[in-house]
């Protein structure tokens, strides 16, 4: 599909890891000289900016994606997951050596979980394979994490960018473990930080493992110093904690049975920036987001996204 690269009206554009995700549902997890026993495997497309973007192709939203796929069945299978999702192709990138990213997630019966990644392709973006004219008319882009090298790109993207675009950042655990300096010109960009509770007090070095406190109002607050107009902070189970210079509101969650959390923070953030695009109140876009996270973790991996009809029939019992 190389010859979908005509330019778009765009409305958000993803930037991130394309991956297949393998799932083993085993025994137990192994340790070292341990062994374990594979009970059923599954496999699905994944990457968190990946994920948000789909959901907000689901609602209607005309999205595109930053990111780099090799010539091999994975690779296939991720840019025709983007194609069924209504997700242009004007900015995905290939490449004709390597392999496709792919993760290995062993999850077993108690709910503990190991992950490895073989990031391949993804790791190899530069900004010089980025054709700014697809960019720089859209008006939101969203970054999720590298394991690799693709951070400098992401990086480098941001002294291209025009001031007109707003930038949604969700560092996930990986770039939190990089700390304040390494992510310093990406926050100072950020209009939206898209967060959640445990990753905040990591990326500020601050303990917030307890949820009796309120260390991540005070924590959030610290963020706003780096000139971010929107701190979102995704506390699971206990809501969200949204924050601008101007106010701050909490909202609960929703009350559902727990079936797959894997992709619920990626399509909060699907809720939040629909939202945004919309121009709804602060509290209205995080719970739209925390309504779309419930409907996630209903399900398995995105089976759970809501379509427009959906949605708009839960506003219109939200605004009465």
């Amino acid at each position: 599909m190389r010859f979908l690269k005509e330019k778009y009206d765009i409305d958000v554009i993803g930037f991130g890891a394309l991956n297949m995700d393998n799932y083993f549902h085993v025994d137990e997890i192994a340790v070292s000289d341990s062994e374990s026993q594979i009970i059923n495997k599954d496999s699905s497309c994944g990457g968190s900016a990946a994920n948000t973007i789909i959901g907000l192709s689901h609602l209607n939203i005309n999205t595109s994606y930053i990111g780099k796929i090799a010539e091999d069945d994975e690779g296939e299978t991720l840019e025709m997951n983007l194609i069924s999702s209504g997700v242009y192709l004007n900015n995905l990138l290939y490449e004709s050596n390597g392999s496709s990213g792919k993760v290995y997630d062993f999850l077993d019966e108690n709910g503990n979980r190991a992950l490895y990644v073989d990031p391949g392709v993804n790791d190899e973006i530069s900004i010089d394979e980025i054709d700014i004219n697809n960019v720089k008319d859209s008006k939101i882009i969203h970054y999720s994490s590298f394991v690799g090298n693709s951070f400098n790109a992401q990086n480098d993207l941001i002294d291209l960018l025009p001031a007109s675009i707003i930038l949604s950042f969700d560092p996930g655990r990986v770039y939190v473990k990089k700390g304040l300096q390494a992510l310093e010109k990406i926050l100072k960009r950020t209009n939206i930080l898209l967060i959640n509770e445990i990753e905040l007090g990591m990326l500020f070095n601050i303990d917030n493992d307890n949820k009796d406190n309120e260390n991540y109002k005070k924590i959030a607050k610290k963020a706003l110093e780096y000139g971010i107009e929107y701190v979102i902070v995704k506390r699971g189970a206990y809501g969200v904690y949204g924050l601008t210079f101007e106010e701050e509101v909490e909202v609960s969650s929703f009350k559902v049975d727990v079936v797959d959390t894997t992709a619920a923070g990626d399509l909060f953030n699907t809720g939040f920036l629909y939202s945004y695009l919309k121009n709804y109140s602060l509290k209205k876009s995080c719970t739209i987001a925390n309504w779309i996270a419930s409907k996630s973790v209903e399900n398995i991996g995105l089976l759970g996204i809501p379509n427009l009809n959906e949605l708009n029939k839960f506003e219109r019992e939200l605004d009465n």
